[in-house]
């Protein structure tokens, strides 16, 4: 099967999940919003509502959830808004946006996790139910997004909540989305361990969605080639349809089916059950799986040359496909068209079709480089709150702890009171005091450098791709090849300072000079660097990673660029006056020049760099209590001439221990 095919099995699992739950229809709920007497009810009422449409229309979703969620803040009902975030995700992965899905699922798990902590909450189980919903649904997003350790990990969080509350619908369905990951990443043996742990759960509680389950054994057997155990499943599976009746699960039933006969070499039978699900998916409305049969059903006419019938159910899919804009079902759509066409001798249309398949490859090429985009600043911004949500949490329980000790601190010192004097007893208690409001403040400097420091490594990415985007523009595959190789190899030592607080000087030093062999090759040696380190320097000494880059790209794009001639960059580290100094020297235009030619620009791209740098070196000040600053000179010569620019980062000295 296709992957159009399975994303949508995998996105009508999730609704099965979600949307179930609620039997009345949409009207008799609004006629009892209508009459509801108070605002929780109101924003209970509006997200069953929100409920109901996911199976039908996920723009309304969006619109009662936000109701909800508008009234659940007004009135504080921290249980509802937490519903709500859920509703607005699952709203948001109907149509397609993950990262908008995927904040919202955060938001609800950070308000059931924070209520979970209040020993005050009345409703314990609710709550649980809701973040393990949470979980699931961050799992999904991930699952979709092809992020598989991650999707695995927030399953795995939410089937332990489920299985401590003894709830096993909501179990097995988290079962069939961990087989569904596993199936993905090509492990059908653990994908069938799960779907086979879902299925007994079904069958003993008699879930209504046992069908799908049922199918999807069906499937892994099938691309398994174990043909005897995938009809008994799908044979299984038709009569359960038959018990619980689900039109899109039977229409995909049909179409596995016919996949089965076609693989089995009965080209009628298959023929057969792709024109039943056609059927099915036609009287529904459900044009994925209808552009799925059509594409069966021209393979099937292909091989039985019957090719002006192929050419009939191969436009179909083609039109369905462009409808839904399915990148990939159009891409394979137009490629059987050039293949049939050649069939028939007719090599002008077989030849368009063939330009319409490049083309749409390009653009199915093009969508996966922008979803992997989208992947990766999904993935930072999880990763950036999570850690966020991380350093809070352990602040919180250090002011907890802190307040405990103090709290137990001060009974000690009612009965030191009536031992000793009371002044011996006061000073005591003060300096006690101001020693834990300093070490406070001292890890909270640390923690706000942290965060700073996660905001650095981002922009430097985002700077190095854009320049691996030129390069390749500019210079063709093989210098684009060479430059990947150095860059690849910067980013190595990239994410391994991007884990510590401090790196060696040699290691920043390292850094800098691959950094510069890569603008060389990419400027096609504008211009030669140099960089020193002054022999006082003791090994163990360390600054911030990444400091000094920041400064270097500066003095290369607005400095050297611009300017006629070749240019150099001496880089030195050297210790004056108990600081670390570090001097970046260059023979460009100027500071004052460069700034010019950056206002005259019609759109100027804004750097926070230098900004974020600032703040860093702040930070260093109120973490070592060290004078830590920059200074940014113009080079004149006696005759008034610019010569460049030199930046000066004056840094107290640290060590790695």
């Amino acid at each position: 099967m296709r992957k159009s095919t399975l994303v949508f099995l995998f996105l009508f699992g999730f609704l099965s999940v979600v949307g179930q739950a609620q039997k009345t229809t949409v009207d008799s709920l609004k006629a009892v919003l209508l009459s509801a007497k108070n605002d929780i009810d109101r924003a209970q009422l509006l997200n069953a509502i929100a409920v109901e449409y996911q199976s039908s229309d996920p723009k309304l979703v969006l619109e009662y959830a936000n109701k909800a969620l508008g009234l659940s803040k007004k009135i504080k009902y921290k249980l509802a808004e937490g519903t709500s975030y859920l509703n607005i995700g699952n709203g948001n992965i109907i149509l397609g946006n993950y990262p908008e899905a995927n904040r919202n699922f955060s938001n609800a798990q950070a308000i059931f996790e924070k209520e979970l902590e209040s020993n005050s909450s009345e409703n314990k189980e609710e709550i649980k139910n809701g973040l393990a919903r949470a979980y699931g649904s961050i799992g999904i997003v991930f699952s979709e997004q092809s992020s598989y350790a991650k999707a695995l990990q927030y399953h795995l969080k939410a089937v332990k909540i489920y299985e401590e509350s003894n709830n096993w619908a909501k179990c097995a369905r988290v079962y069939n989305n961990i087989g569904i990951v596993y199936k993905a990443q090509g492990e059908d043996f653990k994908a069938l361990d799960y779907y086979i742990k879902c299925l007994k759960i079904q069958e003993k509680i008699k879930d209504e969605t046992v069908g799908i389950t049922t199918t999807n054994i069906g499937n892994i057997y099938l691309e398994q080639k174990n043909y005897a155990k995938a009809i008994e499943y799908y044979t299984k599976a038709k009569s359960l349809f038959e018990k619980y009746p689900n039109e899109i699960g039977i229409g995909e039933l049909y179409n596995n089916l016919g996949l089965y006969y076609k693989q089995t070499g009965n080209l009628d039978e298959a023929l057969v059950n792709y024109n039943k699900a056609l059927t099915i998916f036609d009287r529904v409305g459900n044009k994925f799986g209808a552009s799925d049969s059509y594409y069966y059903l021209g393979e099937i006419f292909v091989e039985q040359q019957k090719f002006e019938q192929a050419l009939v159910a191969t436009n179909r899919s083609l039109a369905l496909a462009k409808e839904l804009n399915v990148l990939e079902q159009v891409k394979n759509t137009e490629q059987r068209l050039s293949e049939i066409y050649e069939k028939l001798n007719r090599p002008a249309e077989a030849l368009l079709h063939y330009k319409l398949f490049t083309i749409a490859k390009d653009s199915v090429s093009n969508n996966e480089s922008i979803r992997n985009s989208v992947k990766a600043e999904m993935n930072f911004e999880f990763d950036k709150k999570e850690a966020l949500q991380k350093k809070e949490q352990e602040k919180r329980e250090l002011i907890y702890n802190e307040q405990s000790k103090r709290h137990q601190q001060q009974i000690g010192f009612i009965i030191l009171f009536i031992l000793l004097v009371f002044g011996i007893v006061f000073l005591f208690y003060n300096r006690l005091q101001l020693k834990k409001t300093l070490t406070l403040q001292k890890e909270l400097a640390e923690y706000e450098q942290k965060a700073l420091h996660l905001q650095m490594n981002p922009h430097f990415v985002f700077n190095c791709l854009g320049s691996i985007s030129s390069f390749i523009v500019q210079n063709g595959t093989d210098s684009a090849i060479k430059y990947l190789s150095k860059f690849s190899k910067l980013m190595r030592l990239t994410l391994e300072y991007s884990k510590e607080s401090l790196i060696p000087v040699d290691k920043e030093i390292e850094s800098l000079q691959n950094y510069l062999e890569l603008e060389q090759l990419r400027f096609n040696k504008k211009f030669e660097f140099n960089i020193t380190k002054s022999s006082e320097l003791e090994d163990d000494m360390a600054l911030p990673p990444l400091l000094l880059q920041p400064f270097v790209e500066n003095a290369i794009i607005h400095g050297l660029i611009p300017k006629t001639g070749k240019g150099y960059i001496d880089i030195d580290f050297s210790i004056e006056e108990q600081s670390l100094v570090c001097k970046i020297i260059d023979n460009g235009i100027g500071f004052n020049k460069s700034k010019e030619l950056k206002e005259n620009l019609v759109s100027v791209h804004k750097s926070m760099a230098l900004d974020i740098t600032r703040k860093r070196l702040e930070m260093m000040e109120a973490i070592t209590t060290k004078t830590s600053h920059v200074e940014i000179e113009e080079r004149v010569a006696p005759n008034g001439e610019i010569m460049g620019t030199i930046v000066v980062l004056k840094l107290p000295i640290q060590y790695l221990k």
